[in-house]
């Protein structure tokens, strides 16, 4: 046989070693000298070499390949636990009514036993500000931009839209491997598929990315190709749910079922109607939830007579019965998505806290 002596070996072993861009191993007897690495450290990184004085060379080409790889791979783990964001957005509560009345939201606060609340999400609009304003802000971070500010419920229009697309979901259509779709309740002919006109209890002002020409159009218009393919009306969920949801996925039920109340709703308080169907439709979601990796938002546009509103996360990273107590905003919740489905924040809520205090260790991002 090929004998190799110790001289020859430790050539051979060096040569190995740096064409694949690698230090080689110490003899033996220096490593047993050395202090071993914490058992926590994987192996792969247990030992690394201090860093040279100089840059280093770049690797050759087979060896970054896989290192590049590694990194990616590593990089979309730490993304996040969580790989689908449900926003169901209601309306027009305080906090304290959703949190002191358990006669009118009963399921509300069986949640609240279960999963995560916030004791203080403020609203950063003034109370005289309307839905719609608030509603962009969930998108963009913001109601003004240079050519539109949200001021009033009117629906889409050349005037009443924006050209800007620092907005969440430009964002994900921008980003490989990311989707999303608004179910939006009551939606019909009238209200068209891209839905920019108001129809029974559906109305566009609880719709936020129809406020944005490179969704709606230019002008806002019924059949925007584009817009519709990402709107449907919420009876189309539960087919959906056979399936896989997209990463984000925005719930509006119609005026009566979003606690709003208009004309025809049942005539009782508007909290009891909206908790009723939150007890119909919210288990399969919850469900869902449990088994693809997603979380699920519960928020309110605005108040009726504070600044102070509800927030509710539900699914199994959240907390089980806490209350956070963290400073949060509408801009905490954008910001969140984004951090989950691997976005960087936008300029507009890069400074806001985010909801990890709500999520249980190691599930957030």
């Amino acid at each position: 046989m090929f004998e190799v002596g110790k001289f020859g070996l430790v050539v051979l072993v060096t040569a190995l070693a740096a064409a694949c861009n690698r230090t080689p191993e110490p003899p033996a007897a220096e490593r047993a000298a050395a202090t071993p690495p914490p058992a926590s450290t994987p192996a792969a990184l247990a030992v690394v070499p201090a860093p040279a004085p100089s840059a280093p060379s770049e690797p050759s080409a087979s060896a970054a390949a896989p290192i590049a790889s590694v990194l990616e791979k590593g990089k979309a783990a730490a993304r996040s636990k969580v790989k689908r964001v449900i926003v169901i957005a209601l309306e027009n509560h305080d906090a304290d009514e959703i949190y002191s009345d358990p006669v009118n939201a009963p399921y509300l606060h069986s949640l609240l036993t279960q999963y995560a609340h916030a004791a203080n999400f403020e609203d950063e609009l003034p109370l005289e500000v309307p839905s719609e304003g608030h509603y962009v802000w969930m998108e963009a971070g913001t109601h003004h931009f240079s050519d539109a500010t949200f001021l009033d419920d009117s629906p889409p229009s050349p005037a009443n839209s924006t050209g800007s697309a620092k907005h969440l979901v430009t964002q994900i259509k921008q980003a490989k491997g990311l989707s999303w779709v608004s179910y939006q309740e009551g939606l019909n002919e009238q209200s068209g598929a891209c839905p920019i006109e108001a129809a029974g209890f559906y109305t566009p002002k609880h719709d936020p990315f129809i406020f944005f020409r490179d969704i709606s159009g230019d002008p806002p218009s019924k059949d925007t190709a584009y817009c519709r393919e990402h709107h449907k009306p919420y009876s189309a969920l539960e087919r959906d749910l056979q399936g896989e949801l997209p990463s984000y996925v925005f719930i509006t039920p119609d005026q009566c079922h979003d606690m709003h109340w208009y004309r025809g709703c049942p005539e009782e308080n508007p909290v009891r109607t909206g908790d009723r169907w939150l007890k119909a439709e919210l288990p399969r979601l919850i469900d869902y939830a449990d088994k693809h990796d997603t979380v699920i938002f519960i928020s309110f546009d605005e108040g009726g007579s504070t600044n102070k509103l509800p927030f509710i996360a539900l699914g199994s990273v959240i907390k089980p019965g806490y209350t956070g107590m963290e400073h949060y905003t509408h801009s905490s919740q954008l910001k969140s998505i984004e951090l989950i489905l691997g976005l960087p924040p936008l300029p507009s809520v890069a400074n806001s806290n985010d909801l990890s205090d709500l999520f249980k260790a190691g599930s957030f991002p």
